[in-house]
């Protein structure tokens, strides 16, 4: 084991002074053989926890991690720090592969990423037989919950690996989990005997926001002009067709965009990775595909076009948003037709009955986030078991208001009572109609505009008996029947509320506050001056990035950037002193910084 402290490889690769939350305990635990489970929300610092002992450690560290994506930028980013990485997946050529066996057989690597595809092999099998462990690292560990919503069958065989070496430390890591899925985690990769580390699940600098999606590709374009002009962003969308099509149609309206989804043929798929990395304003329009482990810490914000399916889904795919701790916003459309698709994905869904039936339950509590009034902070917290005392002041409730809540219960007995009287077989715009009294052929010829509920909601409008529709089957006084073309039925909820036993509160919807445009790419500087200076360092690390055709965030975090936009460092000493800048890096790009910060400078003085 080196003589090296954690400390010392926190400053001398990473650039940094001071740990994180949890991050020094977790490694003080992998250095002393002990195995460990650790839940870190996104952009807290997780991959650390396992970097650092492995430099520290004799062996190589080997990391299972799910995304091919992830372990390219991982490992760039880990040798620009001056730490030996390699990756094994099937992007490489057999004659690559072969190259990245022997620098590990070797001792050349310090850090061994590896999908758990690969890990299976027979001749990854030899590979680790040949070498000496330092630990093994599980990245997505939530991956092996079939409860979970990125669940990979793969990963329920990592056991049977890492129980062949009894003296390594293992290290599971996750961003979500809810109680039942860490249960699941420790069962199924045999660590129940391991350390716990769990971080809040609070990102501060996140804006949580659900408005009702009312002409959404307008709504989606608003957002993008009004708030977040040429920065990087994420769209998620249900569907490959829907990917396509709002991908297109930003491009069209000036908005530089790309689709991605797993339908693509693989060279697209990459490109479409690459200019993510490297792009300095660009918005990804993806399905799920397109994401697990994102790296880059600058996206602004992250939108779902269409409801998850969970809020472990929802909490994962957000928290890809400023990862760098700087403002970022994670904005969600939100509709009927919403809810009813995602029943409907529900029901299809295989699996069995007690399968259903969880997804069911996080589905259900995915919707009531979405209809709460509440500060949207603590609705989210407390579905991971973590209270939080006060209102955020930084989600859309708190911000903007959530909407009242009225009482409902009239409303609902009328509403369900037109899918009772209707033979529980029809949607929400023929109910409707039936509702406000609007007769039509078909009703006629159905009977229906003779039956007791006919004309008797004329107090509100088509637009408020949609709300109390969305509301009755987000709550489960609702369900689509796909048995019937996707009509509404009554639930075993419904009766308590139509014999009168029950009271139904329903929100008012909101008013939409529109925000004001913001300027491109407002900064977090001090003085006034060192916006130029923030401007001429950008420009530097982009054209080095180029150079190396590697991620402008590889060089130097905007973080880093805007440090030195204030501090104004001149020597190599000031410059290590920036926080990001660790040894490496200064020996490698700090004299072109310190120049372009000297010259600037002069200029100003």
């Amino acid at each position: 084991m080196t003589s090296l402290t954690p400390h010392h490889v926190l400053q001398k690769y990473f650039g940094y002074d001071t740990f994180r939350e949890h991050q020094e305990e977790v490694i003080t635990q992998l250095l002393a053989g002990t195995d460990a489970f650790v839940l870190m929300p996104t952009g807290s610092g997780k991959s650390l926890c396992y970097q650092i002992p492995s430099v520290l450690r004799d062996g190589v560290g080997v990391v299972i991690s799910p995304l091919i994506a992830l372990m390219h930028d991982q490992v760039t980013a880990l040798r620009e720090n001056g730490i030996r990485a390699d990756y094994l997946n099937s992007s490489l050529t057999a004659q690559e592969a072969e190259q990245v066996q022997g620098r590990v057989r070797s001792a050349e690597t310090e850090i061994l990423y590896v999908a758990p595809e690969r890990l299976l092999t027979p001749s990854c099998q030899r590979l680790l037989t040949d070498t000496r462990i330092a630990l093994f690292a599980i990245d997505e560990a939530h991956c092996v919950s079939q409860w979970g919503h990125d669940f990979r069958p793969e990963y329920l065989k990592i056991a049977d690996v890492t129980r062949r070496y009894p003296g390594v430390p293992r290290i599971a890591l996750t961003a979500t989990a809810d109680d039942v899925t860490r249960k699941e985690i420790l069962a199924k990769l045999e660590l129940a005997s391991a350390l716990q580390f769990v971080s809040s699940f609070d990102r501060p600098n996140i804006c949580y926001r659900v408005q009702l999606k009312d002409n959404g590709k307008r709504q989606l374009l608003g957002f993008i002009r009004d708030e977040h002009p040429e920065e990087t962003g994420i769209v998620y969308c249900r569907s490959r067709k829907r990917v396509e099509d709002i991908a297109a149609w930003l491009n069209r309206e000036g908005i530089n965009a790309v689709a991605y989804h797993a339908g693509l043929p693989p060279e697209e798929r990459m490109a479409g990775q690459r200019r993510f990395a490297r792009e300095e304003a660009l918005v990804v329009v993806a399905t799920i595909a397109f994401g697990l482990g994102i790296d880059r810490p600058d996206v602004r914000f992250v939108v779902h076009f269409d409801v998850p399916m969970s809020m472990e889904a929802y909490y994962q795919e957000t928290g890809r948003a400023g990862r760098d701790g700087d403002p970022a916003d994670a904005w969600m459309l939100y509709s009927l037709a919403d809810v009813i698709a995602s029943r409907q994905m529900l029901m299809r869904s295989e699996g069995n009955e007690t399968f259903k039936f969880v997804q069911q339950r996080k589905l259900d509590a995915l919707l009531g986030y979405c209809e709460t009034t509440a500060c949207r902070r603590q609705v989210l917290l407390r579905y991971f078991d973590e209270e939080r005392a006060q209102p955020c002041g930084n989600c859309g409730t708190c911000r903007d208001g959530g909407g009242a809540s009225w009482d409902g219960t009239v409303a609902a007995q009328k509403a369900l009572s037109a899918v009772f009287r209707t033979g529980q077989r029809f949607g929400a715009q023929y109910l409707i109609n039936i509702l406000l009294g609007k007769e039509d052929e078909r009703m006629c010829r159905l009977g229906h505009h003779r039956i007791k509920t006919f004309g008797v909601g004329q107090e509100l409008s088509d637009k408020q008996w949609r709300s109390v529709f969305r509301q009755l089957i987000a709550l489960g006084f609702l369900t689509v029947e796909m048995d019937r073309r996707a009509g509404f039925a009554l639930t075993e909820k419904s009766w308590p509320v139509l014999r009168g036993e029950a009271i139904v509160r329903l929100r008012e919807d909101p008013v939409p506050v529109r925000r004001h445009k913001k300027k491109r790419r407002d900064i977090d500087v001090t003085d006034i001056p060192a916006s130029g200076l923030w401007e001429h360092l950008r420009a530097l690390r982009m054209a080095i990035a180029q150079d190396l055709g590697v991620p402008a965030y590889v060089i130097f975090h905007d973080k880093t950037l805007k440090e030195m936009a204030i501090e104004r460092p001149t020597t190599r000493e000031a410059l290590l002193g920036i926080t990001g800048v660790g040894e490496k890096k200064a020996d490698r790009y700090g004299d072109q910084f310190i120049e372009t910060i000297r010259n600037w400078v002069i200029r100003e003085t």
